[in-house]
């Protein structure tokens, strides 16, 4: 696996006009910051050797390089997931190639469902720590040489850059929610059970990614910002249904404020 990253990297490397620092990836209906993106060069996956392929609705599926607010960045227009029949080496795989071609911060969104009370559907959670539930452990099997053994976890999420979020925020008036996002393995939308739950064990969101790619980040001692964009809540006396569409358009909307919040992000870090 390590010699594939390494030839996937090098591919990228031969190819790319750019020297981005700075990786972002794009959740389901969060594709509208892509357009932001100038001077861009773009790798649909299917092109890029080794690299798996996207099979959600929402997830264009391709590797962007260019420009965003002054920097050059690298972004991921949709993911990879394991309820797709990814195992985790291949879920993380882009993660593994971002270290090699030198990204040093990573920004992740997604689309969750809230169980936090003070939530309603649009809002924007900054991502503060997470708990992983997923069957399958990233780091599983042989250690890569791009970090420990048994690497910390207790800043999974950059302190700095959630201040500075915050900062931004504040500047364009824009409300921010903070929680613990839970990874769950997916497809299917949580039970009411499942939603209170996962509120009594501390999480405010739930989703079905993120979790595996911060963790191999981190592995390879890169820095991580996350936010959440809350499509659906769930865990309340009345049980609400759920369906991946609303998400999209749930997501769509709140679009704008996060597009600008990443894009400052970017600029000032």
């Amino acid at each position: 696996m390590y010699e594939e990253i390494q030839k996937t990297a090098s591919w990228l490397k031969e190819r790319m006009t750019t020297n981005p620092k700075t990786a972002i990836i794009l959740g389901t209906g969060l594709g509208q910051l892509a357009s932001e993106i100038t001077d861009s060069c773009e790798f649909p996956y299917s092109e890029i050797p080794n690299f798996p392929v996207s099979t959600v609705e929402g997830h264009a599926g391709k590797l962007i390089f260019g420009k965003l607010g002054g920097k050059d960045i690298m972004a991921m227009e949709g993911r990879f997931h394991f309820y797709e029949g990814y195992n985790m080496k291949e879920v993380t795989f882009p993660e593994r190639v971002m270290y090699e071609l030198g990204i040093k911060t990573l920004f992740v969104s997604n689309a969750s469902g809230g169980m936090n009370p003070l939530f309603k559907i649009g809002d924007l959670m900054v991502i503060t720590d997470h708990i992983n539930f997923f069957p399958e452990h990233p780091l599983h099997g042989k250690n890569f040489p791009t970090g420990p053994r048994f690497p910390d976890m207790h800043e999974a999420y950059d302190k700095r850059l959630i201040a500075l979020a915050d900062d931004i925020a504040k500047e364009f008036n824009i409300t921010l929610q903070h929680g613990v996002y839970l990874g769950v393995q997916g497809p299917t939308f949580e039970t009411p059970a499942e939603y209170h739950m996962y509120h009594l064990m501390g999480a405010d969101a739930v989703g079905m990614s993120t979790v595996p790619e911060v963790i191999v980040a981190r592995h390879c001692g890169i820095k991580v910002f996350g936010m959440s964009i809350i499509t659906d809540l769930g865990g309340f006396d009345t049980p609400v249904e759920v369906s991946h569409e609303e998400v999209q358009k749930a997501a769509n909307g709140a679009q704008p404020k996060m597009t600008t919040i990443m894009r400052e992000m970017i600029r000032r870090a």
